[in-house]
């Protein structure tokens, strides 16, 4: 029973640092929020907040909260996949994007208890769907707004920009090792190792091309390149 008693504790532990960082940051990223939700709104007809469904804790479903940064009914338009050169993306929703500021409302996706802090990014049904009996064990932690994945795949957009297949170039490029570092999270997951991440991430928005220790044997993400016709 100690080990039972300890893993209780040591969630409590990272529930209540996620409460609290959650309503400290909402506090204090306030104006800017406001700010983007009128942005957004100016910069294009719809809804300020796009709601994702996404397979969270135990397989429950639950609405991911972003800023919407593509055209209304951009799901029926194209894949859950998106490119830098995405024609579904708003003016704004490009920058939006580079720098992470539409995750900020996954804030109260924390305080709600659907998300983490840290933990695996929640994915698709499509994709959970998808999971072999070793990657099922990703649905027993929950999910996060960064983890070890979010860091070393930093700039998706970029990384799949020019593919014909954004789908398809996901699933070659990105979701193979996104799946090996999310298990390395669940077998391998502490309140300090939830810091250092945070702390990865800091860096890895102020600086693209750092890559923590961790991170240095899984190599950088490859980015797609369209073969040009004159190579055909």
């Amino acid at each position: 029973m100690p080990g039972i008693t300890t893993a209780l504790r040591e969630d409590w532990a990272k529930r209540f640092f996620d409460i609290s960082v959650a309503a400290i940051g909402l506090v204090l990223v306030a104006p800017m929020l406001v700010l983007i939700a009128l942005t957004v709104k100016l910069c294009s007809p719809g809804p300020v907040l796009y709601r994702g469904i996404r397979v969270g804790l135990r397989g429950k479903l639950f609405s991911m909260l972003k800023f919407r940064t593509m055209v209304v009914n951009a799901e029926s338009l194209g894949g859950s996949a998106t490119a830098a050169d995405d024609q579904r993306l708003t003016s704004i929703g490009k920058f939006l994007r580079r720098y992470k500021l539409d995750e900020l409302p996954q804030l109260l996706n924390v305080l709600a208890g659907d998300m983490s802090l840290v933990g695996p990014r929640p994915e698709v049904p499509k994709y959970v769907n998808l999971y072999s009996p070793e990657e099922q064990a990703i649905l027993k932690v929950r999910p996060g707004v960064t983890d070890w994945a979010s860091i070393w795949n930093s700039n998706e957009a970029a990384v799949l920009e020019g593919s014909r297949d954004p789908e398809k170039s996901y699933e070659e490029l990105i979701r193979p090792t996104k799946l090996a570092l999310q298990l390395l999270y669940v077998r391998n997951h502490s309140l300090l190792i939830d810091l250092k991440i945070l702390l990865h991430t800091g860096l890895k928005l102020i600086n693209e091309d750092w890559i923590p220790k961790e991170l240095k044997p899984y190599g950088r993400v490859k980015r797609y390149r369209m073969t040009s016709p004159a190579s055909i």
